[in-house]
């Protein structure tokens, strides 16, 4: 019958190699995580930008649209147009340049 080795034995001769082989081993797989949670990280940083731009461009392409669907509108409502964009572009103070002089 072969000798008995107790586990208590067996674990510490094996715990000494395990060590030098799996202390190499985990730290390329946290290396090789950290890496491509970065990675990913990136990505999705510059996907959001793509979407963000996306947004804008579609955003411009409806305001281009709603201007050129009121420029189209009828000439009856001309006058009033008139007096609508006189209302909303902002005056020039005559004091401003005199200051300069």
């Amino acid at each position: 019958m072969p000798p008995v080795v107790p586990p208590f034995l067996i674990g510490l001769i094996v715990a000494p190699l395990a060590k030098r082989v799996l202390k190499p081993l985990m730290r390329g797989v946290v290396t090789t995580s950290v890496g491509l949670v970065m990675e990913v990280k990136k990505a999705a940083q510059e996907a959001g930008e793509n979407i963000h731009d996306l947004a804008v461009e579609v955003a411009a392409e409806m305001v281009a649209a709603q201007i050129a669907s009121d420029d189209q509108r009828p000439a009856e409502g001309a006058a009033s147009n008139a007096e609508k964009d006189e209302a909303r572009t902002p005056k020039i103070r005559a004091t401003v340049g005199a200051a300069k002089a």
